[in-house]
Order: C-alpha cells, then sequence, then structure tokens
C-alpha cells in the first residue's frame, strides 16, 4: 500500500471515530454526581414548569433573553444558577442523555438526545416532566451508590 492511501486511510478513521460518539467517548462519559446535580434538576423543572413554558424547537443555543426552554436549555440555564458554571457534558447533562437512552426513547439513537428528544413529535409536556422525575431519580440512587 502506498504512504499516501495509508496516511488517508488514517485520516478517514480518525474523523470518524471523533464524529461517532459510541467511538468516540465523552458522550458516554459517566462522571460523579452531587446534591448540586439533584439541585440543579429541582431547579430545571421549575423553569420548564408549564407547556407554555417549553422551546418545542430547541437548537442547543440558550440565549439570556429567551422566555421558554427546550430541555437542554432549561439543564444548563439550571446548571449555570446552581453551579455558576455549565459543563457540556456535567454530571446532570450526561444523567439526562442516559435517561432519555435508556428509559424514555430506547432504540432511537437520535444524534443529539436532548434536542431531539425535546423535538421529536410524539414527545409531550407530560414526557418532559416524567424527564425531570425520572432524572431526579437516577441522580438520587447513583448518589446514594457513589456513598457506599
Amino acid at each position: 500500500m502506498n504512504m499516501r492511501l495509508a496516511h488517508l486511510l488514517f485520516l478517514g478513521a480518525w474523523a470518524v471515530r471523533g464524529q461517532d460518539p459510541k467511538l468516540s467517548g465523552p458522550s458516554e462519559a459517566t462522571p460523579p454526581v452531587s446534591e448540586a446535580d439533584i439541585k440543579i434538576v429541582q431547579r430545571a423543572r421549575q423553569i420548564l414548569s408549564s407547556q407554555a413554558k417549553w422551546n418545542r424547537a430547541d437548537n442547543r443555543k440558550c440565549p439570556a433573553t429567551q422566555t421558554t426552554y427546550s430541555l437542554y436549555c432549561a439543564l444548563e440555564k439550571a446548571t449555570e444558577e446552581v453551579s455558576k458554571t455549565f459543563e457540556h457534558r456535567g454530571a446532570a447533562m450526561q444523567q439526562a442523555r442516559f435517561v432519555i437512552d435508556e428509559e424514555l426513547a430506547k432504540g432511537n439513537h437520535y444524534e443529539h438526545r436532548l434536542m431531539n428528544y425535546n423535538n421529536d413529535p410524539r414527545t409531550t409536556f407530560a414526557d418532559v416532566q416524567k424527564f425531570f422525575t425520572l432524572l431526579e431519580e437516577r441522580i438520587r440512587k447513583r448518589l446514594a451508590e457513589q456513598r457506599k
């Protein structure tokens, strides 16, 4: 095999690995949870407390002037309020992704789990409320496991 072809194959494999969350790893990271993560979920539930406050057309951009919130933006705002900083792959955000994958939308393989679940026409406001309940329960369970 000539050197140029080998180089192209390497670059192609590297590019695919960086795009596929199953291969690249960071989207499956599981940082430890804390009491702050429970507060984040509770605050996000308050932010998104009515259907009138729900943004059904999430684009993962969360301007400070927004008056409606997607799941992603409610969690981002709550994280900033509780933790004073936001990490895209923080514990609450990661656990939220796992709730969607493992409990609410098994088999959907959304590219952007929070955004695509939020925007899915099958997702109802009752599902949004269930999401927060399951997320809080999941974080409480993980917190208890971490303390053992």
